[in-house]
């Protein structure tokens, strides 16, 4: 359940790596530390494309360096939408498989879940930052249009580049990044250079966050890319034989 643990919680099992991401997306510009005056008409026209994510179905990829990638399908308008989280490590590879229907969270676990069965969980019990996919009302994983609020300055790069600082202090339990992760960086979670690139029509298509070092180990790039806009996606409930209710011992693993 440890391993488990791990898995769910986003964070990247190769020990030389905090999360973070391989190389930023071709229409991102690198990020680095933001410099000059806030365009509040660029942080509005971000905040925009991010609230678009609301408004179709799409394809997401999120993922931290080597140990950590998470792929997801996702239906916002009808709140459904599958995804598979994977955690790799020097001897071990965790692949944890999220479903989610309405309000209802059902998981395949190794060391939890039997054969094809679906384990319920009771999302209330799930503590804040624990990265299981999906959940009910945040059908975006890394959550990245409540991210947005937590920018300290935006500006525009480009035609479709964005880039800025966020305060994650304002926003521990999104993207992957728990209340502890950012209770580690300490004063420099209040000044975390990000990037974002939107498509052609405007919608979110990248967004790059450059996290801090811990313990002296340069962090790798969070990275969350957007595609797929429109896409068929099939999501339907367990028949009941298929489901059975999560265990303490679940939570427990995940701090709740």
């Amino acid at each position: 359940m440890a391993a488990v643990a791990f898995a769910m919680a986003g964070c990247a099992a190769d020990s030389d790596a905090t999360p973070g991401a391989s190389a930023p997306a071709a229409d991102t510009p690198s990020a680095s530390a933001s410099a000059g005056n806030a365009d509040p008409a660029a942080a509005a026209a971000l905040s925009t494309a991010a609230a678009k994510l609301g408004t179709t179905s799409f394809k997401v990829t999120m993922t931290a360096g080597p140990g950590f990638t998470l792929t997801g399908m996702l239906d916002a308008p009808n709140g459904t939408g599958t995804a598979d989280v994977v955690a790799t490590g020097p001897n071990t590879e965790i692949t944890v498989k999220t479903l989610l229907v309405g309000q209802d969270l059902y998981l395949k676990v190794p060391g939890v879940t039997k054969g094809d069965t679906w384990t319920h969980v009771d999302v209330s019990r799930l503590p804040e930052g624990a990265n299981v996919g999906l959940r009910p009302g945040q059908i975006d994983p890394a959550n990245t249009a409540k991210l947005l609020t937590s920018t300290t300055d935006v500006r525009q790069v480009d035609s479709r580049s964005y880039q800025g600082t966020l305060d994650l202090t304002k926003a521990a339990g999104v993207a992957g990044v728990d209340q502890t992760l950012v209770k580690t960086w300490g004063a420099q979670a209040q000044n975390v250079p990000f990037t974002a690139g939107l498509d052609e029509q405007g919608r979110l298509s990248a967004l790059t966050i450059q996290l801090p070092a811990v313990q002296g180990q340069q962090a790798q790039p969070l990275e969350v890319l957007y595609t797929d806009y429109g896409i068929k996606v099939t999501a339907q409930k367990p028949t009941a034989a298929e489901i059975t209710e999560a265990p303490d011992s679940l939570y427990t693993s995940l701090g709740g």
